[in-house]
């Protein structure tokens, strides 16, 4: 079996509690290294109030409700920045009310310093024009001198070796046809360093040609362009918020991954037609969650024991639906497709968050419940930290439920939150799990856990990692 190559589980995925103040306010994790988080969850445990969904591609104060169908919206006063080591809150009962417990679930997408490659050609369209290939280097993108997105803090190397540039010194600057940008840039020419004017009069005859820029923080609007020709390039956005293009789908999107850890956070603008999209994970996604940022429309979830042509709700207690309108083709390695449904796709943006198993570190898949005290075990290959799961049997409604080993952190673990909702945290015995060092058992004869003969999926992440010595361990 192969195993994450993460030495702990815990720079990638963090649960922390705490009890709100109404006062503005940092949110530090308990562990000694330090995670910047991508992904952010937040749940009241105390009051009824719906869920946070905020992240690093959209921005942290950009708050989606998990619980609910609605849009996007800003909300300085809830989360308002991710941290070094955790999240600030401000003074909204939402996330932080006086003398009330909250959970919190972070996990950690690209991170602050992505390194990324973009394979460059030259096409003819209406004149010669830059075009970007895919991360395999085996597809030229649909479209010319597209705009970039490039996260501040990450390194981009552009590989301009491909014959079609040979008269075509590829670079970057401040206008869009002039005004070099040498900030973080350097050149190469057949693998030696050189200097702007080295490379531009030296570009023709080399072999290898590289463009590689570590983009500074609050760096300019910038382009890329010809040397030698004007209207071949486009510009760069260079942004605070993370996430680099991609153009491995027919559809151009941003992406933030975790490759070691099989998570990443994608946000495209929908077609209405249908399309694929690029999601960097290096294998195939297990779970896939989509929600439309600027209406109202249901999280629209993947899973891959339902398979393609289902779908489900997030937002919703409704079982599984067999419907191809928004998943109908099965994800690949490095696209997952969208029909027409505008859940998952109409001219607007999108946020997806796709997962991956990784050996040691995640596991989505399903079990058969027998109604019985003494319910199945399900095999995770490691020591669960956290298990969502939902009932997918026709014709039974019911909730998401979220348990992990901090509430109340030990076994039986009957402290269930419900993502689908916005309950407070239930303590009732019908939730019981036990959280064991290679999987868990449902302890529960209700459907929202183990009813006699009804199927369920869950998505859990943990904490037996491999080391540095390639040894599987329990990290702490």
């Amino acid at each position: 079996m192969a195993y994450s190559s993460t030495n702990k589980s815990t720079d990638n995925f963090r649960i922390k509690l705490y009890t709100g103040n109404e006062s503005a306010r940092t949110i530090t994790y308990d562990e000694s290294t330090n995670m910047k988080p991508d992904l952010v969850w937040v749940k009241s445990r105390g009051h009824t109030a719906s869920w946070l969904a905020n992240d690093s591609i959209r921005g942290a104060t950009q708050r989606l409700k998990i619980d609910q169908n609605s849009a996007q919206s800003t909300q300085t006063a809830m989360i308002s920045a991710f941290d070094t080591n955790g999240f600030s809150l401000g003074t909204s009962t939402t996330a932080n009310q006086n003398s009330t417990n909250f959970g919190s679930w972070s996990w950690l997408a690209g991170g602050t310093a992505p390194t990324k490659t973009y394979h460059v050609v030259v096409v003819s369209d209406s004149g010669n024009k830059y075009r970007f290939r895919d991360t395999a280097d085996t597809t030229t993108f649909g479209a010319s001198a597209v705009t970039l997105d490039l996260q501040e803090g990450g390194t981009y190397t552009f590989d301009v070796s491909d014959s079609t540039l040979n008269s075509h010194p590829f670079v970057i600057g401040t206008a869009a046809n002039g005004t070099e940008y040498s900030t973080g840039v350097t050149y190469k020419l057949d693998g030696v360093t050189k200097t702007y004017s080295q490379y531009t009069s030296g570009f023709s005859a080399a072999t290898s040609r590289q463009l590689v820029i570590t983009l500074a923080a609050s760096a300019p609007a910038l382009y890329y362009w010809c040397s030698a020709h004007s209207g071949m390039g486009g510009a760069i956005n260079t942004n605070a918020t993370h996430g680099s293009s991609n153009f491995d789908g027919l559809t151009q999107s941003t992406v933030s991954t975790n490759s070691a850890t099989g998570m990443s956070i994608i946000k495209y603008n929908g077609t209405g037609s249908q399309t694929t999209i690029g999601h960097e994970l290096g294998g195939v996604p297990d779970w896939i969650v989509i929600k439309r940022l600027g209406s109202a429309e249901d999280w629209a979830s993947y899973h891959v024991y339902n398979g393609a042509g289902t779908y489900q709700s997030l937002n919703t207690t409704e079982p599984v639906q067999s419907n191809a309108n928004r998943f109908n083709v099965t994800p690949t390695s490095t696209v997952f497709t969208v029909n027409t449904h505008e859940s998952v796709n109409y001219d607007e943006d999108y946020i997806a968050y796709c997962f991956k198993a990784v050996p040691g570190f995640s596991s989505f898949g399903w079990y058969e419940g027998n109604g019985s005290t003494s319910g199945p075990f399900v095999n995770t290959g490691m020591k669960p930290t956290c298990v969502i799961r939902k009932c997918v049997t026709s014709g039974t409604a019911e909730a998401w439920v979220l348990q992990d080993n901090q509430r109340p952190g030990y076994n039986i673990t009957n402290l269930a939150m419900f993502p689908s909702g916005t309950n407070v945290e239930d303590t009732a015995a019908h939730n019981a799990i036990d959280f064991l060092s290679n999987g868990f058992r449902a302890k529960s004869t209700d459907t929202r856990t183990n009813g006699d003969s009804k199927y369920y999926i869950y998505m859990a992440f943990g904490q037996t990692v491999v080391g540095s010595n390639n040894v599987p361990a329990t990290a702490g």
